[in-house]
């Protein structure tokens, strides 16, 4: 006998098996869209660090210039310089790492359309092999649901020959059992007349 509910598994693996493509498609971009943007990633990833160095090394020049500064006559005016200097460089190392953010930002904003414009494109084939997984699994239910019955109606008809049978069984045995009453009792009527007759002789 055929496991349905182990064919019902199958099938549902050899359909995910056939619908791996379409999430693997949808997953990943072209190769050379893929190599775009690892090459803006790795330039975003190079101006941030530049950014961050250029900060440090902006702060230690400025503490720098801070400790000269209190060694000089003109000590405000030094350090206002030195403040200027600092500023400026902070600017410009914050220009470098927000470059590097922003081109972060555009690399997933156009990750995110890419894959849209790819779940859109491929919506139309995951809806018929959608349609395609439920029409087998239903065939395969009704199939299993007809057997089941046919199993059921089987078994029924086997009750009742069975039923049929020890009636037909018990209906011989109890004529067998009269059968033999009665010859019993015949043979004890003859035997009780001999038994008379013999009596009545003497």
């Amino acid at each position: 006998m055929i496991n349905r509910p182990y064919l019902l598994n199958i099938l549902w693996f050899v359909l995910l098996l056939g619908t791996a493509p379409l999430r693997a498609a949808e997953s990943s971009a072209s190769a050379e869209l893929q190599a775009d943007w690892d090459k803006r990633q790795a330039q975003a990833q190079v101006l941030q660090r530049e950014g961050s160095a250029k900060q440090a090394e902006a702060e230690k020049v400025y503490e720098k210039s801070q400790l000269e500064c209190h060694k000089k006559f003109l000590v405000n005016s030094c350090l206002g310089d030195a403040r200027k200097i600092y500023t400026q460089s902070h600017k410009e190392a914050q220009l470098l790492e927000n470059e590097g953010k922003a081109i972060e930002r555009q690399i997933k904003k156009e990750q995110l359309s890419d894959q849209d414009r790819r779940r859109a494109a491929q919506a139309p084939e995951r809806a018929e092999t959608l349609q395609a997984r439920e029409a087998e699994t239903s065939a395969l239910r009704q199939e299993s649901a007809a057997e089941q019955a046919a199993q059921e109606a089987d078994k029924v008809r086997k009750a009742a020959e069975g039923s049929k049978r020890k009636a037909a069984d018990a209906d011989r045995l109890a004529k067998k059992r009269a059968a033999h009453e009665e010859k019993v009792a015949a043979h004890k009527e003859k035997a009780a007349r001999r038994a008379a007759e013999a009596e009545a002789a003497k």
